[in-house]
């Protein structure tokens, strides 16, 4: 009788393999900065690229690392590149994919306790390392009331936030009877989409969230806020909720977390403050700072995904009261029920955010914490923000250029004196040009340029690159 067949990658194929894309992974990373920056392929070109069905008998591994060179290669905009300057750092590093790998590895399913206990109390620990790392309050550490969960992004964090706050805000009513109340949410007009997304999903209506007006400097107006707050309560409206934002993703702006804090206390609001990017700056005691007024929140998030070396995705949510949170998101059907979870010893993550499934992510923030230490992770935010500082003193010294407005930390917001048209015409060259890769915003109504430090191998050398090529693209703009 024949031995039937697998199918399945042996472990001497896996170990060979293994070793391949490991390697061309370090290739990637050596030749990235040749590399053009943002991806030249046109709409429809991987794709027509690709067999238009799957292959009916599995095809060597050669093969397919052969189609990431010449099919997926040249349709990847490389974020990894230190020449990327838009948008915001996606960093990704050695021990961050060495431990996502670990995780991909063990393939468990961290949504209870039980499923896997490393899983969820190193995740725990790392959490409350952060607290400590951040200088944030005691009171979100898992010891206290709080606690921290991983989430995939920002979104989900903030979406969880306005949850929590709208059960508080009802009762826990919503989630029995659905949604009657006039729940009225608020951020600034600087804030991130994921907000505007978020009262849409959980049933409070995009025009039940007001956007605050914002200062000079684009940081909400707690003035404009207390005033809104109350011309809703005098209308029969319900306030439940306030977002405010540590590092705008247009302008890097720093909302006045202390007053805005005092506001909610004394309204009875639910304070989340989102710090996506800037969040990790906290590293480093010179820029607590931006951290003031932190203990008048309720929940707080930031993403070691986006400046933290640590490969997407990777969030950290944290809560004053985890027992909110938790009341809001529990359904604990009888498949799920085990000995650890009604002894009520352990912490069940599933409880914490919108998914039942969740994966190890702890194992690469772990892995970075622990290869960088502190101090490493210190040198390199120091780093970017003193490289992004340089480049706003080159554009303030300029006679061409000028800063839209003074940066906190590690973006810059410039613009050509030329004008809009000139600034995007500037902007599509650059791009084109695959050297550097810059996105943009638009404020007090013009076209600015966006220049945002954070990258993991970025240095001096590609900033100062970065402005001698935006300068000569300028000039050639000016002389045709």
């Amino acid at each position: 009788m024949s031995e039937e067949k697998s199918y399945h990658m042996t472990p001497e194929a896996f170990r060979r393999y293994g070793r391949a894309v490991v390697d061309w992974i370090a290739d990637y990373y050596d030749r990235i900065e040749s590399l053009p920056v943002l991806s030249r392929l046109k709409p429809g070109q991987v794709r027509a690229a690709l067999p238009s069905g799957p292959p009916v008998k599995g095809e060597s591994f050669e093969k397919i690392l052969k189609d990431i060179d010449e099919v997926i290669l040249p349709g990847v905009t490389h974020w990894q590149s230190p020449n990327f300057f838009a948008y915001f750092p996606a960093n990704a590093s050695g021990p961050s994919i060495l431990g996502d790998l670990l995780s991909s590895g063990f393939g468990v399913q961290g949504m209870l306790w039980t499923t896997s206990p490393a899983c969820t109390e190193l995740e725990t620990h790392v959490l409350d390392w952060l607290v400590d790392m951040l200088g944030l309050p005691a009171k979100f550490k898992s010891s206290e009331t709080g606690g921290g969960v991983l989430q995939d992004t920002a979104s989900s964090a903030s979406l969880c936030a306005l949850l929590a706050a709208r059960e508080r805000a009802t009762g826990y009513q919503c989630n029995e009877k659905g949604c009657v109340e006039r729940l009225i949410a608020y951020a600034s007009n600087q804030a991130h989409s994921s907000i505007e997304k978020g009262v849409k999903i959980a049933g409070i209506g995009r025009k039940n969230l007001r956007l605050i007006d914002v200062d000079d400097g684009f940081a909400m107006r707690p003035d404009a806020l207390a005033q809104q707050i109350r011309q809703d309560r005098e209308a029969g409206r319900t306030p439940f909720f306030v977002c405010a934002t540590v590092g705008t993703t247009s302008s890097n702006a720093i909302d006045p977390l202390p007053a805005i804090g005092e506001i909610c206390r004394k309204e009875g609001l639910w304070l989340h403050v989102d710090a996506a990017m800037s969040g990790t700056a906290a590293v480093c005691p010179e820029f607590r700072h931006i951290h003031e007024g932190m203990e008048l929140a309720n929940s707080y998030c930031f993403n070691p995904h986006k400046w933290m070396f640590t490969n997407f995705d990777c969030d950290c949510f944290y809560v004053a009261d985890r027992k909110v949170l938790i009341q809001t998101l529990s359904v604990l059907p009888e498949y799920l029920r085990n000995k650890a979870t009604e002894s009520g010893a352990v912490i069940d993550y599933r409880d914490w955010h919108i998914p039942l499934g969740r994966r190890f992510r702890a194992l690469k923030l772990w892995f970075v914490i622990r290869h960088y230490g502190v101090e490493g992770l210190q040198y390199h935010v120091r780093r970017h923000v003193e490289l992004a500082q340089e480049f706003a003193s080159w554009v303030e010294e300029s006679d061409h250029f000028e800063l839209a407005t003074k940066p906190p930390l590690n973006l810059v917001c410039f613009r050509h004196q030329g004008g809009d048209e000139f600034n995007k015409r500037l902007m599509d060259r650059l791009n084109r040009s695959g050297d550097l890769y810059l996105t943009h915003t638009t404020l007090s109504n013009r076209f600015t340029l966006r220049f945002c430090v954070g990258q993991t191998n970025t240095e001096a050398r590609h900033v100062a690159q970065a402005w001698r090529r935006i300068r000569e693209a300028a000039a050639k703009l000016e002389s045709e």
